[in-house]
């Protein structure tokens, strides 16, 4: 396992800013607005011609008065505290331009309690003197300390080498791997559905902040997990609301990193409030998914606190509003005591095995020919379409090519009507279904056929004698 290292320290010191410049990526939402990370992020560093280690983003550690002990605050700094406790080096992370804060001085008193192995480093300190500032510093005692600028990448392979060269040889880390097996399944739907507090007890932990308040989550947060000896990487998205709601620029990029993770995910759930039913939002989010071509399971939460009255309206909403994905396993759960989750990875893994079916050609072609036996295409202006073959394209979600001829005459009703009959034929649950259809070009097409003059006086001999003829 690679070494774990830690990034702490107050709210707005960039943290976020040096995990990105350290693993190479744009993983951790960075803003100016103090308290954007909330929940731990992990990613790994691969320092060219080095060893790797893993890195773990947290929150800010906004002190510890007792009025910070419950609520988001309490809650953040409740998982900042255990990303230090597990980690094999913290990096203190402290505000160049701004010196050194009372908060500060909190974080180190508590960071010297827990005793683990800690490097302080100075950020944010491009465009002032860097000595001046490891001065103000003086005053903790460190030994070393090291000075950067994550977001212009002054200081950050000198902090790598003395990063390296404090860490053991193995760690205890669970950074994220690249093993195919994995079924990547994300979480999505509105603010307040219960996405964290179901991934919290899949993890049997509370690895994220689950709170009653609208928009805990807002930045997309990928976990590995093993279960009943299968792997998963589960995906908390934020919430996503209608755009006329959304003000924020925080808000707006955690809407992308959603809508990332909807691109990259293979198992969409999305997770509905068993008793606010299937609201117009919930329609939008389900459209995320279907233009992403995801695979698909509704999550219906919450409904161990439904009374049998609400339980009935409820089921008549689903089928009534969810029609339009009616090939969609809608699974009844309770995110907060955990009933229903052995049926919900059921249909997880029913979805999956639809989504990444691999077809043969020759299958596909008798399926097409089959259903265009059972029920040919209509008329349209004298013509019928002729769906001569079709192949398999793509998987996840499936896609099939169908060739032929005149097939811009099929009503989108015929196209349902293929759908419907693949999805029967090849058991398909829980996946999207894409058809391209593909005309075969006319050979003749813009060729003019020019008559020599025997042909032409051929036929005008033949002209006179139907004329006299009559």
């Amino acid at each position: 396992m690679l070494p774990l290292v830690a990034l702490v320290g107050r709210p707005n010191v960039g943290k976020s800013t040096l995990f990105n410049a350290l693993t190479r990526s744009r993983d951790a939402l960075v803003h100016d607005q103090p308290g954007v990370t909330r929940d731990r992020h992990y990613g790994v560093c691969r320092p060219e011609g080095q060893r790797a280690f893993a890195v773990v983003d947290t929150g800010g550690i906004a002190g510890e008065s007792e009025h910070l002990v419950e609520g988001l605050l309490g809650a953040t700094a409740r998982q900042a505290r255990a990303a230090a406790a597990e980690a094999d080096l913290v990096l203190f992370i402290v505000d160049g331009r701004e010196g050194a804060s009372a908060l500060d001085d909190e974080i180190l008193a508590w960071l010297r309690k827990t005793a683990r192995p800690t490097l302080l480093v100075i950020n944010k300190t491009d465009g002032i003197d860097t000595q001046a500032a490891l001065n103000d510093f003086a005053r903790y005692g460190f030994s070393e300390a090291v000075a950067v600028s994550s977001a212009h990448r002054q200081g950050i392979d000198e902090l790598i080498d003395e990063v390296i060269g404090r860490l053991p040889d193995e760690g205890a880390s669970t950074e994220l791997d690249d093993d195919p097996t994995r079924i990547r399944i994300a979480f999505i739907g509105r603010p307040n559905v219960g996405k964290s507090t179901l991934v919290n007890r899949l993890l049997g932990e509370e690895r994220m902040i689950a709170s009653d308040v609208p928009g805990t989550t807002r930045d997309s947060v990928a976990i590995d997990m093993e279960r009943d000896g299968r792997l998963y990487r589960l995906i908390d998205t934020a919430g996503l609301r209608r755009k006329s709601r959304v003000d924020e620029a925080v808000e707006k990029f955690s809407i992308i990193k959603t809508l990332h993770a909807i691109e990259q995910c293979q198992v969409a759930v999305i997770m509905l409030d068993a008793g606010e039913g299937v609201t117009d939002q919930d329609a939008s989010v389900l459209g995320y998914a279907l233009d992403a071509g995801r695979a698909l399971v509704v999550a219906v939460n919450k409904w161990d606190g439904q009374s049998d009255y609400q339980r009935q309206q409820a089921e008549a909403l689903l089928s009534r509003k969810l029609a339009f994905v009616n090939w969609a396993e809608a699974i009844r759960i309770s995110a907060k005591h955990g009933s229903g989750l052995g049926e919900l990875f059921k249909a997880i893994h029913r979805a999956h095995a639809s989504a990444t079916h691999e077809f043969s050609t020759s299958e596909v072609t008798k399926a097409m020919e089959i259903a265009y036996e059972t029920n040919p295409p209509p008329v349209v202006r004298g013509h019928v379409a002729k769906l001569r073959y079709a192949h398999p394209a793509a998987s996840n979600p499936p896609t099939f090519v169908v060739h032929g001829n005149r097939l811009r005459t099929l009503s989108d009703t015929y196209k349902r009507y293929l759908e419907n009959f693949f999805r029967k034929r090849f058991k398909l649950v829980g996946t999207p279904i894409r058809f391209v259809f593909k005309e075969g070009a006319n050979p003749y097409e813009g060729k003019k056929n020019v008559l020599s003059e025997k042909q032409i006086a051929k036929k005008r001999r033949l002209i006179r004698h139907v004329k006299r003829g009559k």
